[in-house]
């Protein structure tokens, strides 16, 4: 937080140097459907949740394998260094340029060939990032049916926040309150009704459902349903934050001796898996750094800013948030992660257990679960431990990850609308103009990606290579930052050292994986792994070209 109040201030005035005389595109291209002057507090909760999803807390609960204090430090610098400066850089060449993506801008700052390859990549990321998070939801849904009900409850609940705020016009602090409480009232009910689906293709079913939701939320304006649901996101984020650290007090004073920090500062002798550098940087993202934070913040937070100064509690505020998200993910893992059933069983033997090797820890559902167990571990402390609390503990952090999961494929589908749209627009094919066809691509290419292997989990052949390209994604956003400062004679060197930092760090991984894919035989990943990584040097050399050049940047 101080280095949000010192080094953001420092951002603002002395590098970007913000100014609210340069309208912004919410006003100058205002059509209240994409284009909304909004409150800065209400683009803030859009944004935060957005980029947050399920990242900061997947990513450190499997990182932390290579012991407590290295995690740590790298989502505390990380965030503070570069994943701040990526977010804040990209949002404000957006609100400079019309509030056209990161991959559009790259037009202006290097050239129309590095443009396309930076879009072909964004396409990419956000093809897996809208098939994964569908089926994810949709193994949430099955792992937590409690948390189905409050879920699907949260939409009307927006609904009516949207309708009291913005249409007429009541308070927004009284309505948020109302709508968070209604939002616990749900979720009390859903732990006495939980909601399965008594199919074996219940997760197909769940996808379908989700696929046909995302379409219509990412069409309908954003002050209808994505502002007021990530508005309620946010303080869902607040309530759990406060939850769990008043669950780590409350276990510290009442039983010093049993809450610990039973991960390992420093693990560096994990079986199979791979060296802590470079992968420590890629496996932990969101938290730190993340190259999906550019394509939001870019993609739909540009859009609502109501003026250049609220950048800097958007961009750079929304990642430190972030970095505080996956800071008391490493609390809840190294200390509160105990077994499932009676009582608290939380111990060294229990974590290294789980720990044990890398294919153990590395599983999406294993460590969602080490989460939300050990958060609800904690929590017991403050409410007791009885079956019905802590399974009411339980559905809070299930359906806070729910809620985070939904916001990052709503926006990711919003997004992929605006990248498929400009690039209609780029190649005058103009029925990729029409948000509707736009998104019927981003959706059924999506779709058709999930479905490639029964069960919906097409999206797991892609996603090993999905750590490593957000990363690429993260450090091609940070070479176009270090452009346009270096053009405007603006202090390059806060985006500079990252950008040659998270390049390295990004290239050193992506070799090691493609060696492995080589050696495996797994052509698919080899193929596409090396493809990647070539424009990944390729816009390198166009960035070094670009620099040799002298340009005039807006």
């Amino acid at each position: 937080m101080l280095m949000y109040h010192f080094y953001g201030r420092f951002l603002a005035n002395k590098v970007f140097k913000l100014d609210d005389n340069n309208k912004t595109p919410a006003h100058i291209l205002r059509d209240d459907t994409d284009y909304v002057p909004s409150n800065r507090w209400v683009v803030w909760g859009h944004n935060f949740t957005s980029i947050a999803g399920l990242g900061p807390i997947v990513g450190p609960a499997i990182g932390i394998i290579w012991g407590w204090v290295p995690a740590l430090l790298w989502i505390v610098l990380g965030a503070v260094f570069l994943g701040g400066v990526h977010d804040f850089a990209s949002l404000v060449l957006s609100l400079r340029n019309k509030g056209l993506s990161i991959g559009e801008i790259t037009t202006q700052i290097i050239g129309k060939r590095a443009k396309y390859l930076f879009m072909s990549i964004i396409f990419f990321e956000l093809w897996v990032v809208i098939a994964i998070f569908a089926m994810i939801m949709g193994i949430l849904f099955e792992m937590y049916p409690s948390s189905v009900f409050p879920i699907w409850m949260e939409i009307p609940i927006a609904l009516t926040l949207s309708y009291m705020v913005f249409k007429k016009g009541k308070s927004l602090e009284l309505w948020s309150w109302f709508a968070l409480m209604a939002m616990y009232v749900t979720v009390a009910i859903g732990v006495l009704i939980p909601i399965k689906i008594p199919s074996p293709n219940a997760i197909v079913i769940w996808i379908v459902i989700l696929m046909i939701y995302c379409y219509i939320a990412s069409t309908l304006p954003v002050e209808t349903l994505l502002q007021p649901r990530d508005y309620i996101n946010s303080h869902e984020l607040l309530v759990a934050g406060l939850l769990i650290f008043a669950g780590a007090v409350a276990a510290f004073i009442s039983d010093p001796g049993h809450l610990g920090f039973v991960a390992p500062a420093f693990n560096f002798s994990v079986k199979d898996a791979p060296p802590i550098w470079p992968f420590l940087f890629v496996t932990i993202a969101c938290g730190a750094i993340s190259g999906f934070h550019s394509l939001v913040v870019s993609g739909t937070a540009s859009k609502q800013i109501d003026k250049e100064s609220d950048a800097k509690l958007v961009g750079y505020g929304g990642m430190i948030a972030e970095g505080i998200l996956a800071s008391l993910v490493i609390l809840a893992v190294a200390a509160g992660f105990g077994a499932i059933g009676k009582g608290l069983n939380i111990g060294i033997k229990e974590w290294a257990n789980h720990y044990k090797d890398w294919s153990s820890a590395s599983g999406l559902a294993a460590n969602i679960k080490a989460f939300v167990v050990g958060a609800a571990n904690m929590m017991g402390y403050i409410f007791g431990k009885s079956k019905y609390m802590m399974e009411l503990m339980m559905t809070i952090m299930g359906v806070f990850i729910v809620s985070f999961a939904g916001t990052t494929i709503d926006t990711a589908t919003r997004i992929q609308r605006y990248i498929v749209q400009e690039f209609g627009q780029s190649t005058r094919i103009n029925f990729l103009t029409n948000k509707h066809i736009a998104t019927l691509v981003a959706v059924g290419s999506a779709f058709g990606l999930a479905m490639i292997k029964p069960g919906g989990k097409g999206a797991l052949i892609l996603w090993p290579l999905f750590g490593t390209i957000n990363q690429l994604l993260a450090g091609l956003a940070l070479v176009v930052a270090t452009l346009y400062l270096v053009y405007r004679k603006t202090k390059p060197m806060v985006a500079a050292i990252p950008t040659i930092f998270l390049i390295l760090m990004t290239g050193w991984a992506m070799i090691n994986n493609i060696q492995n894919y080589f050696k495996t035989h797994n052509w698919v990943l080899f193929i596409i792994g090396l493809i990647v990584f070539c424009l990944m040097v390729w816009l390198v050399i166009e960035g070094i070209i670009a620099l040799s050049k002298k340009k005039v940047v807006s």
